[in-house]
């Protein structure tokens, strides 16, 4: 599926819901892809956030894509966060410790990048913060002056229901607290996240497949 198919995909799925054209942006998840392959099946469609998660190798293709904007989606380390320099949202935040240490770097970096909280979405072994205390945490992290331009959630897997109802409590949570951005839905639920209210999807492998060979 090409950058343009999803992009389609992507307006379709905000006619359906009812929302005005243009309200959700594409994020493309790079891991695993060189930046030869990035300039070829991302970059060449147009200028769009490019989404890693893992430290080093966002490190590694920073200089090779200059211009580019980074955001980082992947479980935040201390000993990583000396790699989010370049990177200017990260989806991933759930600890207060983070904002601490994001914050401290970002005294030496001259700029600090802007965050989403990560909402826990009930299922074992998942990271994120409970629904309950995202209140607290959203003063907490901005009590390090980090900026908080909302949540995001990862629904689970191969469960259409689960997965709406996830969409939608996050989205309630986030009107609840004044936030603006939802980063919500992957390649295979996008559309019931843009029905619930996503600003931001993140889709990855199939963005690196050409057009010619979807099914």
């Amino acid at each position: 599926m090409s950058v343009p198919e999803v992009l389609a995909g992507i307006r379709a799925a905000e006619q359906a819901a009812g929302r005005p054209p243009g309200r959700v942006g594409l994020v493309a998840v790079t891991k695993g892809h060189s930046a030869e392959q990035i300039q070829q099946f991302i970059l060449s469609h147009g200028v769009f956030p490019l989404a890693e998660n893992r430290g080093q190798e966002l490190r590694d293709k920073v200089p090779l894509l200059p211009g580019a904007q980074w955001h980082f989606i992947g479980a935040f380390q201390r000993n990583k966060v000396k790699y989010l320099r370049d990177v200017t949202l990260i989806h991933s935040l759930e600890e207060r410790w983070q904002a601490e240490a994001l914050a401290e770097a970002a005294l030496k970096w001259g700029r600090a990048p802007e965050v989403l909280l990560q909402v826990h979405n009930g299922e074992a072994q998942k990271h994120g913060v409970s629904p309950g205390d995202l209140p607290q945490m959203l003063k907490d992290v901005r009590a390090t002056g980090l900026t908080v331009r909302g949540l995001m959630v990862m629904a689970p897997h191969d469960q259409p229901e689960a997965a709406t109802r996830v969409f939608q409590d996050t989205a309630r949570r986030a009107h609840d607290l004044g936030l603006g951005e939802l980063s919500m839905g992957m390649s295979d639920d996008y559309p019931q996240a843009i029905a619930a209210g996503a600003t931001l999807v993140r889709v990855g492998t199939k963005l690196f497949t050409p057009a010619t060979e979807t099914t």
